[in-house]
């Protein structure tokens, strides 16, 4: 069957250069370490990849240095964002951060 997710993750961090992975789910499946753990997770979230709603307060806190862009199909909607680990990124990321491991 074809999955109903289908991405591209890319993380890139300082200290430990770079990871890429695919990631299908709906059924679970890629290169990602643990499909079937990144699947829940994104599947349990809200509107996972909803931008950053303008004109809110942003926390100045820095959580890392980790920063993920994600392409691909997630249930029809083409995705292509890139998610930081602070700022106004800082709930996006506490949201679906656990795909990124």
């Amino acid at each position: 069957p074809t999955p109903k997710v289908s991405l591209n993750i890319k993380v890139t961090n300082a200290s430990h250069g770079t990871q890429n992975w695919t990631l299908r789910c709906d059924p679970a499946g890629g290169t990602h370490p643990s499909p079937g753990a990144a699947c829940a997770v994104l599947l349990k979230a809200k509107n996972p990849f909803a931008p950053v709603p303008k004109g809110i307060m942003c926390p100045m806190i820095i959580a890392g240095s980790r920063v993920a862009r994600v392409t691909g199909i997630y249930f029809g909607q083409r995705v292509d964002t890139t998610f930081t680990q602070g700022g106004c990124d800082l709930a996006r990321w506490a949201k679906i951060g656990q795909i990124f491991n």
